[in-house]
């Protein structure tokens, strides 16, 4: 955590000399802030090299000799990438659907593309709460269930399941009240305002399901299912969300709103799918 946080300070005094100008640098603009992004990450793998470093340097191992014990355990890491595979294309194929919306919108123009971003980036903040709660759910249920304690298992998935669901409600609310007002943070074009205003709203309606997929998600994990996010992340994007938004953006004329409401309905249907999937782990369980 404290890695991520100084390395977004280190990002942000990076971004202010370099895309403006300052502290001696010259004005280099957008590469400017490529650039900032690459010494901030740069920093932040060698806080944690410095880290690990002085963890083994102060807590040394109970075998010194662990060097000369290390093998390789085909069986472990065929489970381990049974595991990891389907997670990490969950991961790329809802990654991807976004990736592909914005190269979607991107096509419209600056315009369009703008208020795309607006919508992108507030959506992509609020979206950090249940994918930390996501990750406690996948820990704490998998150490239930390794207590053999199936109640305290579903009790964990269920309760980060409420923690996401409430939040995600809440910031549901925030877009819809004030869409215009964040907007405005964004930008001072009143064309590019309306535009990330009305996207804001259409963000506000998944608002809830992307909280309930995000959090169900890291549930199953911890039950040892990462199939199931995978397979409904392919089927609910990139055979019905991106092929929808595709065509009310480009058959029906709705723009950038028509790439939204493709997005939205592939969350609704993840949502929705992964509730139920964990519905059905729980009561197996």
């Amino acid at each position: 955590m404290f890695a991520l946080v100084s390395a977004n300070i280190v990002n942000a005094v990076g971004d202010w000399a370099l895309i403006y100008g300052h502290l001696g640098f010259r004005a280099m603009g957008v590469t400017g802030s490529g650039w900032a992004t690459c010494f901030a990450r740069v920093y932040m793998a060698g806080v944690l090299l410095v880290t690990l470093g002085w963890v083994e340097a102060k807590r040394p191992r109970a075998l010194p000799q662990w060097a000369n014990s290390v093998r390789i355990d085909p069986h472990r890491m065929w489970a381990l990438l049974k595991l990891g595979a389907p997670a990490a294309t969950q991961i790329l194929l809802e990654i991807g659907a976004f990736g592909a919306a914005t190269a979607l919108i991107a096509k419209l123009g600056a315009v369009p593309l703008s208020g795309h971003e607006i919508a992108l980036n507030c959506a992509a903040l609020t979206f950090m709460v249940p994918l930390g709660i996501s990750s406690a759910a996948a820990v704490r249920v998998g150490q239930q269930l390794g207590r053999k304690d199936p109640a305290g298992a579903r009790r964990a998935g269920w309760s980060a399941i409420v923690l996401g669901v409430a939040f995600m409600t809440c910031s549901g609310l925030v877009f819809v009240s004030v869409p215009t007002l964040i907007a405005r943070l964004f930008s001072p074009d009143p064309i590019v305002i309306g535009t990330g205003a009305k996207l804001l709203l259409v963000a506000a309606a998944f608002q809830l399901f992307d909280g309930l997929q995000t959090v169900a998600t890291g549930a199953l994990r911890g039950a040892g299912d990462t199939k199931t996010p995978m397979l409904a992340n392919f089927v609910a994007y990139w055979l019905i969300g991106i092929p929808t938004g595709y065509v009310l953006c480009f058959r029906f004329g709705w723009g950038a709103l028509g790439v939204w409401f493709g997005l939205c309905g592939g969350l609704m249907i993840i949502g929705s799918a992964l509730l139920l999937a964990w519905h059905r782990r729980a009561l197996a369980a």
